[in-house]
């Protein structure tokens, strides 16, 4: 299928604005409390699926609760992260089955604010060196968005989805 997916060493991901993500220092001192672990300390404070912790002068998105490996589809504007299945092509079949009538999860939307194009990362690494070959970026078009998450099944396929659906406002286009 082609698609880029990102790995997470056990922790976290985070999608960064591209021009705030030199800010991100990832993993500072692991030897204390998660608290002490610098910028990653703080992406692993995000409960449930999504959370926004402070990049530079913008914000990034933390996909928490599963060391899932992600990709992103753009015509849906979905992040895919996969739980279980046999494939990579089972897996993106149900999760387009799943939008057709997904149920959110409560609790599990927010909004989120973005100069432009993301990358999405381990939040481990520091986003000035993100870790060659398991970093994705995407482009979004600047403006707000909507991000909303559900953990959702389908046979053998399980995912969390989370998906941006642009808000009204000045640099969004429906």
């Amino acid at each position: 299928m082609g698609l880029t997916w990102v790995e997470s060493g056990g922790g976290p991901l985070l999608a960064a604005p591209a021009s705030q993500l030199a800010h991100w220092g990832g993993v500072a001192d692991d030897d204390g409390p998660v608290e002490t672990w610098g910028d990653y300390g703080r992406a692993c404070a995000v409960e449930g699926y999504i959370g926004l912790v402070d990049v530079g002068a913008g914000q990034g998105l933390v996909l928490g609760d599963e060391p899932a490996i992600t990709t992103y589809l753009p015509d849906e504007r979905l992040f895919v992260r996969w739980a279980a299945a046999d494939s990579e092509a089972e897996l993106l079949a149900a999760a387009r089955s799943a939008l057709r009538d997904v149920r959110w999860d409560a609790g599990e939307d927010l909004v989120w604010d973005v100069d432009g194009p993301v990358v999405l990362i381990d939040a481990a690494w520091p986003g000035a060196t993100p870790e060659p070959g398991n970093h994705l970026r995407i482009d979004l078009p600047p403006g707000s968005y909507r991000v909303r998450a559900a953990y959702r099944g389908d046979g053998a396929a399980w995912m969390i989805l989370v998906q941006l659906q642009p808000r009204p406002g000045p640099g969004i286009m429906g």
